[in-house]
């Protein structure tokens, strides 16, 4: 004779009720989780056009809309921003992150890339001032005047440079002798000055590549730089302590970078190679 026990099955249907309210419990605050993007093309947040652009599938059409959306809204939000507002410096890493792939969604590998390049560039900058400075030296003791006159330029090259940018690279390489004398000054004594509460540092760009490009260095607000780099040459500017995002086509390659200037910076860029 089968053993009969009157308290098994009451348990039991409680358990199972517990389970699936459990499971329906999960399943109301999984749907909860998810974002709604069905009015996302009339978005106007900055944020939430960066979310769908990660969460959205790489073929998903409304990116060729919504990203050069975001890059905009980012630069507008940067032109008009406090120079201390603590998102400038991340808006400026998401448009150059923008500009180099769909959104600005980073794998663990890049995310660690970024974080070994970041030491590499506290190690470089102890060293820049003092090779910058070494190379200066060299340069400069003896006839400024003359140390100008004998700076060759590379003939401009066709390849990876608009006919606009092409006019623009030999109009800023074309300054008058008061305008080199002036920028040379001015690198000098940012050069030979150690006080540390300066508002004004010094950034090279050394241009690898076999083609003439244009360093484009842009701050918040209204603070922007343009400087020229003839093929297999470098060049020089003084700008304003603080972020920037720096961009620049070498040989056609799209460069984007965003850096913090607080010291000397130099930045090496090759036909194959961003740094």
């Amino acid at each position: 004779m089968r053993n009969f026990h009157p308290h098994k099955t009451p348990m039991m249907n409680q358990k199972i009720l517990c389970l699936l309210t459990i499971l329906l419990s999960c399943h109301t605050f999984s749907q909860q989780k998810m974002k709604d993007y069905s009015k996302i093309m009339r978005s106007t947040n900055i944020y939430e056009i960066d979310a769908f652009l990660r969460d959205a599938h790489p073929d998903d059409p409304k990116r060729l809309i919504l990203k050069p959306r975001l890059i905009k809204m980012l630069r507008e939000y940067i032109r008009k921003a406090h120079p201390a507002d603590q998102r400038v410096k991340d808006f400026q890493e998401k448009i150059a992150l923008l500009r180099k792939k769909p959104s600005t969604r980073m794998s663990f590998e890049e995310f660690n890339e970024q974080i070994r390049q970041r030491q590499i560039a506290k190690f470089k900058q102890q060293i820049i001032e003092k090779e910058v400075e070494r190379a200066y030296k060299t340069k400069v003791y003896g006839n400024v005047e003359q140390q100008e006159t004998d700076v060759e330029v590379a003939a401009p090259m066709k390849s990876g440079m608009t006919d606009e940018e092409e006019a623009e690279f030999n109009m800023l390489m074309s300054a008058s002798p008061m305008e080199k004398k002036n920028n040379t000054v001015k690198i000098l004594n940012s050069l030979f000055d150690n006080d540390p509460n300066s508002k004004e540092s010094i950034v090279l760009i050394e241009n690898k590549s076999s083609c003439n490009m244009i360093m484009r260095i842009e701050g918040v607000g209204n603070t922007r730089y343009r400087l020229p780099i003839p093929a297999h040459g470098d060049n020089t500017i003084v700008v304003l302590k603080g972020d920037y995002l720096f961009s620049s086509l070498v040989c056609g390659a799209q460069y984007a970078s965003q850096k913090t200037v607080q010291k000397a910076v130099m930045v090496s860029l090759g036909a194959n190679q961003q740094k």
